[in-house]
């Protein structure tokens, strides 16, 4: 596939380097423009590009940007990308560590849906309670007996079906954890977030959730 991925973080730097080993032709943007990019590039053989280019021509979208940054993203930034293109939104809300008060959040809107308020357009909620390194360190071959899953939100049963098998081919299994109006079970603070377990444990941690913030990720 062809995928833009906007950030080049841990999250995305390190998805960047797995799917390109993969043999997906991959564009990755950060804030400070593709010439910083440059030694990434070499390295992966990802294609350095601007924010604006990174949506352009692609199959599939990540956004894995600090959650206080999307609403700086350029406006109209998914303009001309056909709707059944998926945006995976990796981000996490953290109030008192990096991001600040975000009204609608702290009120109960759950993050993806404050996202989605944001670009304009629907999300898959994946990735954003995974260790970084353990794209690198913990995949695994189907039926593999360590395999760890990984939870995934969204309303487009298609969207959320194309970053399913995208997660399996990257060595992880996935959960559905239900629709963005509740992807609250799977932001920080929740018994899913940051779980290393296979699919029983994060569906019985999904199932054990609460839509009540946690004091350490409330402003």
């Amino acid at each position: 596939m062809k995928i833009g991925i906007i950030g080049a973080g841990n999250i995305g730097g390190n998805l960047a380097r797995r799917l390109t080993a993969l043999g997906h032709e991959v564009a990755i943007a950060n804030s400070r423009g593709p010439e910083t990019l440059a030694a990434f590039a070499a390295e992966t053989g990802a294609r350095a590009v601007t924010a604006e280019e990174a949506p352009q021509g692609a199959d599939l979208v990540i956004v894995t940007i600090p959650t206080v940054r999307v609403p700086d993203l350029p406006k109209g930034l998914f303009d001309g990308v056909p709707a059944s293109v998926p945006v995976i939104d990796t981000n996490n809300y953290y109030p008192q560590q990096r991001d600040g008060r975000i009204a609608e959040i702290e009120d109960g809107l759950p993050e993806s849906a404050w996202t989605e308020r944001q670009i304009g357009r629907p999300v898959v909620k994946a990735f954003n309670g995974t260790y970084a390194q353990d794209l690198i360190d913990r995949a695994r071959p189907a039926g593999a007996p360590d395999r760890l899953a990984l939870p995934v939100a969204g309303d487009d049963p298609a969207a959320k079906r194309i970053v399913r098998d995208l997660i399996d081919e990257l060595g992880f299994d996935t959960v559905d954890s239900g629709p963005i109006a509740e992807s609250w079970r799977q932001q920080p603070g929740t018994p899913v977030y940051g779980l290393r377990e296979g699919v029983d444990g994060v569906t019985k941690a999904l199932a054990a959730a609460s839509p009540d913030r946690p004091a350490d990720f409330r402003a």
